[in-house]
């Protein structure tokens, strides 16, 4: 948190390491007061106190504007900030005027700037069912909707658990959906009996290219169901799943799903959740989420690092701006196997 040089000069004052004030996000999925990891690093990293009601979810280390970090300095009086002037020094600024800390390499491929962003992550409940787009991408989404798209970067990253982990991420094989259809007669109803019969006529001498095109068209419908039909499906699940818990155990993922249900009721991210990995992380184990590729994290605590972006497509399990139309059409679909354990 601490470290990002060796015997560098600012103001003509040797100095081997540099200290920094890092931005808090207190977004309502965090962990509260103490429970949460960001809450006791950041009061270490502020001498702050913790709010036991406030939701402690992010910390960040890094350059990106949402969430900037600053400089400060050992025994200064002025709320430890590092100042020129009256104005606190950003590691964004400082960096610019001492690239050679980052390395001549770097410099050549990105620039001026810290081409990547720490975080430290603290999870009570779901994020949103959600995607990060390529740098082509991410450059249209900025140009034509600077205020949702923060950035003109991507956002591959890469998630180390501290605690236990829970996420979904990527798509399950064809295999296991046409298991998910069967057993899941709600999503058939949802997405009609055309899309789900397209999937079952799928053979091992299909090509990669109609999979993907199955999988695109039944996820699409899925996820553009009207809020009404939504609700009428989750219902059903939920009371079908109810009366049969009384004469089998339920399997990890309806228990799962159940479990976001009543976080985020009637949300479409509820059924989508199927079609996606359950990952399970102990602590030390790590996960790599590319471009284009859905996902969501569901509980725990983790380090992340990731190139510097804030560039979310949302659409679901959240109350925040959904861009469906936009998540359906930018995913890879691409069906992969998730090994949770490594040895």
């Amino acid at each position: 948190m601490e470290s990002i040089g060796k015997s560098m000069k600012h103001h003509n004052q040797k100095s081997s390491l540099q200290r920094l004030r890092c931005s808090v996000q207190n977004y309502d999925w965090g962990k509260r007061g103490t429970d949460s990891l960001v809450a006791r690093l950041s009061a270490l990293n502020s001498s702050s106190e913790i709010d036991p009601e406030k939701p402690y979810a992010e910390i960040w280390m890094g350059t990106h504007e949402s969430g900037p970090s600053f400089l400060i300095q050992n025994g200064d009086e002025n709320n430890g900030f590092l100042s020129i002037g009256s104005e606190s020094l950003s590691l964004k600024d400082w960096v610019l005027e001492n690239p050679k800390v980052l390395g001549e390499k770097v410099v050549q491929k990105w620039g001026s700037d810290l081409p990547f962003l720490f975080k430290v992550l603290s999870v009570a409940k779901a994020l949103s069912i959600q995607a990060h787009p390529d740098k082509e991408l991410a450059k249209v989404l900025h140009k034509f909707m600077p205020n949702l798209y923060k950035d003109a970067n991507h956002k591959p990253e890469m998630a180390l658990a501290v605690t236990h982990f829970e996420a979904l991420c990527g798509f399950i094989s064809l295999e296991e959906l046409k298991v998910v259809l069967d057993n899941v007669p709600e999503i058939e109803e949802l997405v009609g009996s055309e899309d789900a019969n397209k999937v079952f006529d799928i053979t091992d001498r299909d090509d990669e290219n109609k999979v993907t095109s199955v999988l695109r068209s039944i996820f699409t419908h899925l996820m553009s169901a009207s809020k009404e039909m939504i609700t009428t499906i989750i219902t059903k699940m939920k009371n079908r799943l109810r009366i049969e818990s009384q004469a089998r155990l339920l399997t990890e993922k309806e228990q799962l799903v159940l479990q976001l249900e009543r976080q985020y009721p009637a949300d479409v991210g509820v059924i989508s959740a199927f079609f996606l990995n359950h990952v399970n992380l102990k602590p030390g184990e790590a996960l790599y989420i590319g471009a284009n590729e859905p996902h969501a994290y569901i509980f725990g605590e983790c380090i992340e690092c990731m190139a510097t972006s804030d560039n979310v497509v949302r659409a679901g399990l959240t109350p925040k701006h959904m861009d469906v139309n936009t998540l359906c059409s930018m995913l890879t679909y691409k069906q992969v196997k998730v090994f949770s354990s490594l040895s």
